[in-house]
């Protein structure tokens, strides 16, 4: 196994151990687990459970909130 590194900040960088979901395109079910518990919850856990880096998350998360869609999947309720 590779030892995993991290940034500056203590987040990991990618590792295709555990970001499985590198590259891909977010599901919608996905967009609303990381909004429902962004507030919530360690960002690294988050990122673990959906197979992606800290990095990517809080891009998605800042790309989500421009388009003013984070509350929207926040408050969705579909999957989560």
């Amino acid at each position: 196994m590779i030892e995993p590194t991290y940034d500056n900040r203590g987040r990991m960088n990618y590792h295709p151990e555990f970001h499985e979901n590198h590259g891909k395109p977010f599901s919608q079910e996905e967009l609303e687990y990381l909004c429902k518990y962004w507030e919530s919850d360690d960002k690294d856990l988050i990122a673990l459970a959906l197979g992606r880096t800290e990095k990517t998350l809080h891009k998605k998360v800042r790309q989500l909130r421009q388009l003013g869609l984070y509350d929207y999947y926040k408050n969705r309720n579909k999957y989560w």
